[in-house]
C-alpha cells in the first residue's frame, strides 16, 4: 500500500498565511478571550488573524490546553 500523506494537515506558519494580515475572525477573538481570563492577560484590540493565532498558542502553552 502506497504512503498516503495528506499534505493539506500541514500546519503553515501565520507569516505565510495569504489572509493572515485581515482581522483576526470571531471564533478567535471568543477563544482569545475565554484563554486570556484563564490565564489572567489582557487581549490587545485589532490582532490579525495571524497575530490571533500566535496569541492562542501562546495562551494554550500557558494555560495547558494546548494540544
Amino acid at each position: 500500500m502506497a504512503d498516503q500523506t495528506n499534505a493539506g494537515n500541514t500546519i503553515k506558519d501565520p507569516d505565510d498565511w495569504t489572509t493572515g494580515d485581515q482581522p483576526a475572525t470571531g471564533a478567535q477573538e471568543s477563544y482569545l478571550h475565554t484563554l486570556a481570563s484563564e490565564a489572567q492577560e489582557e487581549v490587545p484590540d485589532g490582532l490579525t488573524k495571524a497575530d490571533a493565532s500566535r496569541k492562542i498558542d501562546e495562551l494554550q502553552e500557558k494555560t495547558g490546553r494546548g494540544a
